[in-house]
């Protein structure tokens, strides 16, 4: 009776770590990408033809992975734009998830302010005839827009405890088809395409894409010292640990999350008056292509940090990229190296486990070990 009451040892049991050293988290993240990349390498060998016709070729697969980045000076300058306009998006909607408002309307916001942009531009470029005022206006409303698009569910979670990340993803839709019906009234011909604007075009230094990168990389900085050092990133995390916490030392619960989801939609409206000037020149119910939601990704691995995002951002246009790659060589689909991506990214999010918690397996052999 005594042996049936005791309770046993379970063959497996987690245990918080305690803070594991910079240097020990860079190395398994490291070995997750690395292992992540051999088992590409082996299904590769398996599911393309061309490959498996010719073991040879394993050496180009892997540089599919750089040449689709930076074969080329242009090619290269293409990828900083990408991770540039990915990273925009990424930090806008990190003061929201540091609140544990859950913004899933990135897509959206950042969609309604590339159309207010591109819309001052279209109707009003040909009269306005500084492109630094023009620019100006395309600005402002892009960034009006898109505050006005985070602002709304903003204050029906504050005023009524709606549920933000339904009313977010929602607003999205509502967004593409604003879109859809502003160019079926401006593009008459009925083909829904406008074309590439020749006014409201960010200047070209060095590139055409050298505006938007340092813009992005200005507001990266500014972010991180706003969310870390002022007041109100202090109020922001107080609010995302507890909000009785917040209401007890006498923060306004709902006047954070309105101002924060304000500041939210207004980055994710800069992000598409950068679509919109620095990169297409041009609007379409497809201008964001997804973006909005890659970067709640890109936001999450970076542990809501500005400044890792820059490397989080990085690694998910390389992969993206150089998966498109691979399919133009090698002559597979994209379906086949979207498994890639995902097989990669899996094994990244799967190390922050090992990185958090230590996993303890019973010795199965103790009890024999005592008894003998």
């Amino acid at each position: 009776m005594e042996n049936q009451n005791k309770k046993r040892e379970p063959l497996l049991h987690i245990t918080k770590r305690a803070v594991m050293p910079v240097w020990q988290q860079a190395l398994i993240r490291a070995g997750a990408i690395l292992s992540a990349m051999i088992l590409c390498g082996v299904l590769a060998f398996i599911l393309i033809p061309k490959l498996s016709a010719n073991p040879s070729r394993i050496g180009e697969f892997y540089s599919c992975f750089f040449k689709g980045n930076f074969k080329t000076v242009e090619i290269t300058w293409a990828f900083f734009k990408d991770v540039a306009v990915l990273l925009c998006i990424s930090l806008a909607i990190t003061p929201a998830f540091r609140m544990k408002f859950w913004n899933i309307g990135a897509e959206g916001q950042v969609l309604v302010g590339v159309l207010a942009a591109e819309g001052i531009a279209y109707l009003y470029g040909s009269r306005i005839q500084s492109n630094f005022v023009l620019l100006l206006l395309m600005l402002v409303a892009a960034i009006v827009s898109g505050a006005l698009w985070g602002v709304i569910p903003a204050v029906f979670k504050a005023k009524w405890g709606t549920n933000e990340t339904l009313f977010t993803l929602m607003m999205n839709y509502v967004a593409t088809y604003l879109v859809i019906y502003c160019l079926s009234k401006w593009i008459t011909s009925g083909s829904m395409v406008m074309p590439k604007l020749q006014v409201g075009v960010l200047p070209s230094f060095v590139n055409q894409y050298f505006s938007t990168i340092l813009l992005v990389l200005t507001l990266t900085v500014v972010l991180y010292f706003y969310l870390n050092y002022s007041k109100h990133g202090y109020e922001i995390s107080v609010v995302g640990e507890s909000e009785n916490t917040a209401k007890y030392i006498g923060i306004d619960v709902k006047k954070v999350i309105i101002r924060t989801m304000i500041l939210s939609g207004a980055l994710c409206g800069f992000a598409g008056f950068l679509i919109g000037a620095g990169v297409n020149n041009s609007v379409s119910d497809t201008s964001v292509g997804g973006r909005g939601f890659t970067a709640i990704m890109v936001s999450w691995l970076a542990k809501f940090s500005p400044l890792f995002m820059l490397l989080t951002s990085a690694l998910i246009v390389f992969l993206d990229r150089g998966a498109s790659e691979i399919a133009s060589v090698f002559d597979v689909t994209g379906a086949l190296t979207d498994i890639f991506v995902g097989l990669t990214l899996f094994f990244v999010i799967g190390c922050e486990f090992f990185i958090n918690y230590r996993l303890h397996i019973r010795n199965i052999f103790k009890k024999e070990e005592k008894a003998a």
